[in-house]
């Protein structure tokens, strides 16, 4: 059976990160903590009609379970590994303390089959983040290994729901499993694992929506490589914070480009008339297609007024703190780069001989983790770091532990975000100030980006 064009996407983890000789800290696990399990299972992704899909998921299902705590409270789960491969959890855009971070070989051992972590950590900040495994990731997460961590502000705006909307592709063979080619090397070389079938999963799910209802839409794209371009239809609204972290003002909703792992929260309201439909269109170079459709029915109440903004923050990144320092953040490789040679694991290689090792990307002339950190900061250091993107492809750097703002052309600062999507042959400055002590991984979230060279870190002491 095949897909039919509007089910099909239109034109169409890592390998083991390095042990850097850290100590592994492992927790001594607690029967009191919720169980947080990651197993295979079998869900339903394709459409009526194919078999239920096999997959790796968090207590078996695709996304993982919604974790929602208030702004400051702790997150306490005992991570068990009922998986054939070992795997840990990455808890993405929180600053977490450093032992938390849940990245093999950097933070924690990866956690065996059959073993257990118990993750424990308080939630500073308000806003939509999520969850994914951070070992063998470009497969792990193809696989399902991820989920949304949701952390509600201290007082609940005025909306008439709050709904989560996941945005994922599968690489997905005729019978509708996960097609096992990872790791591919034209893949690694271009765009990433690209997939076939685009699926938006609502939670909780929606049946229809009321006219003139107020929604918070939280999106969030945990696709291993694919860049999501999307837009509304019969809902208008404001965008309010992106990677979780509020705008100081509310801006007009138009289309949105969400790269892998980044997410953005909405305030829509329903303007379809009743009996008519709010659709989630995906667009691609050839055009869209309609990816979700709910009907409208008709509501009790007059459309309200424009939203106040989400309260802020604490620990923001003040631009007087913009600092002196400045660090450059090239990044080189893949097909149709300009990089010749690179160092990788301390030996300076050709293009042929990394390739031969999957290493086909490089931040600095460098290849994959290094020992040595590619920046030591003091604590409250400010750096400006330039992303330098000399390839022919688009990157989406993501930085553990801390949040930046991006310097202007026009003077100022852009949003505060975790992840930021560098395009082919373009340059991204970001403002960093290093508040968050330990060892944090940078690295393209291209999962096979990342896979194939594209990481490196740096430490905060």
């Amino acid at each position: 059976m095949s897909l039919t064009r509007r089910e099909a996407l239109l034109g169409g983890g890592m390998a083991g990160i390095v042990s850097l000789g850290v100590p592994s800290p492992l927790f001594a696990a607690s029967p009191a903590f919720p169980l947080l399990t990651a197993r295979e299972g079998a869900v339903r992704i394709a459409p009526e009609g194919y078999p239920e899909t096999a997959i790796w998921g968090y207590d078996a299902t695709v996304p993982g379970p919604v974790i929602r705590v208030k702004q400051g409270a702790r997150v306490q789960r005992r991570f068990r590994n009922d998986l054939a491969r070992p795997t840990a959890v990455h808890w993405h855009g929180i600053r977490i303390d450093n032992a938390m971070d849940g990245v093999p070989g950097m933070t924690q051992a990866a956690v065996v089959p059959g073993g257990a972590f118990d993750y424990d950590f308080v939630v500073p900040d308000a806003g939509t983040y999520w969850y994914h495994s951070h070992n063998q990731s470009q497969e792990q997460v193809a696989r399902g290994l991820y989920g949304p961590l949701i952390v509600e502000e201290p007082e609940a705006p005025d909306v008439d729901a709050d709904v989560i909307l996941v945005v994922d592709d599968w690489r997905m063979t005729q019978e509708a499993q996960i097609h096992e080619s990872f790791g591919q090397m034209h893949d690694l070389a271009h765009g990433g694992r690209i997939g076939n079938y685009t699926q938006a999963v609502l939670l909780p799910a929606q049946s229809a929506l009321r006219r003139h209802d107020r929604l918070r839409l939280r999106l969030i794209n945990p696709a291993t490589d694919r860049i999501m371009v999307l837009s509304l239809q019969g809902l208008e609204g404001w965008v309010m914070a992106l990677d979780g972290m509020p705008l100081a003002a509310p801006e007009p909703l138009g289309r949105i480009t969400l790269a892998p792992a980044q997410r953005v929260d909405l305030f829509v309201d329903v303007t379809a008339e009743a009996g008519g439909l709010a659709t989630l269109v995906q667009h691609e170079r050839d055009g869209g297609f309609a990816l979700l459709d709910l009907p409208v029915t008709e509501g009790s109440r007059s459309r309200r007024g424009a939203p106040a903004p989400l309260p802020p923050n604490p620990g923001t990144l003040p631009v007087a703190e913009a600092g002196k320092r400045q660090e450059p953040l090239l990044m080189e490789g893949g097909a149709m780069g300009g990089l010749a040679r690179a160092r990788h694991q301390g030996e300076m290689l050709s293009m042929r001989d990394l390739a031969a090792q999957g290493q086909l990307w490089a931040f600095n002339g460098v290849a994959g983790m290094t020992p040595e950190p590619w920046l030591r900061l003091s604590r409250g250091e400010a750096v400006r770091i330039e992303m330098i993107n000399d390839t022919a492809f688009p990157h989406a750097i993501h930085l553990h532990g801390h949040h930046f703002r991006e310097v202007l052309a026009g003077g100022g600062y852009g949003p505060i975000r975790d992840t930021i999507l560098v395009d082919a042959a373009a340059r991204r400055e970001v403002v960093l100030r290093a508040e968050n002590p330990g060892k944090w991984m940078v690295h393209c979230h291209m999962l096979s980006h990342q896979m194939a060279g594209m990481m490196t870190w740096f430490e905060v002491a």
